[in-house]
């Protein structure tokens, strides 16, 4: 195998790690083995799948340019939550809906900042040859207790705060280059499989855990590729 590789190849094996309890897992849905722009199928698995630019290596990014996270709710989202039986979820207005997108942008925002620079990389709006443009987005979020704060008498009891999928695009910032792009899908299972009452705080939790272990993800990924070195 190229030792360039390898350092995809460990993003791969780390992602394939945030795997789903098997009662929500899916059937593993087939993916083409080449993308349109180019990148090679390294690794799928029920819970994502991970394309890399053949040849391609982490090793020589120590900038990160972070952009700001597309947030898209899971499809018919709104129109189920209607449809719920959850008073608080029937009460939801657009600028409700706004809201929780926004308040997850500027979450993960704050989780990968926090992460990234506590593991030595910077973050840059600059332009350069060691710099790495994360292109994130959050997509199929599905609430399961939406706007359920702590100052509504009507409680929500769910075993799980809900899920969301994280697609993340890598760019070399000098050549525009694609690098990698990833998709990981995450549920909630903090509450074990059992009931517990959900709100603004609990959702909060469990939203910061799934964001801390994608950093923690891809931070580790980007040490794991400074430590391989090429073959004399």
């Amino acid at each position: 195998m190229n030792l360039n590789k390898i350092s995809l190849v460990i993003l791969v094996c780390i992602l394939s790690l945030a795997v789903l309890s098997p009662a929500m897992a899916k059937k593993t849905q087939k993916f083409p083995e080449v993308t349109v722009d180019g990148l090679e199928l390294v690794k799928q698995s029920k819970s994502g799948v991970v394309y890399a630019k053949p040849g391609a290596s982490l090793a020589t990014y120590k900038q990160v340019k972070l952009l700001a996270p597309a947030v898209a709710f899971k499809k018919n989202w709104e129109r189920d939550q209607r449809h719920s039986n959850s008073i608080t979820a029937k009460r939801l207005s657009p600028k409700d809906i706004d809201k929780i997108k926004t308040t997850l942008a500027t979450e993960f925002n704050i989780v990968f900042t926090k992460t990234l620079e506590e593991a030595g990389y910077e973050l840059t709006d600059e332009i350069a040859e060691d710099v790495m443009i994360i292109r994130p987005a959050i997509i199929n979020l599905d609430v399961n207790a939406p706007n359920a704060g702590s100052n509504s008498r009507d409680r929500v009891y769910v075993d799980s705060a809900g899920e969301m999928t994280l697609y993340l695009e890598l760019y070399d910032s000098a050549t525009s280059d694609l690098i990698v792009k990833a998709m990981s899908r995450k549920a909630d299972n903090a509450f074990g499989g059992f009931y517990t009452w959900a709100n603004s705080s609990t959702n909060k939790i469990a939203a910061e855990k799934i964001l801390s272990g994608w950093a923690k993800i891809l931070v580790n990924a980007l040490n794991e590729s400074k430590s391989i070195r090429p073959a004399e």
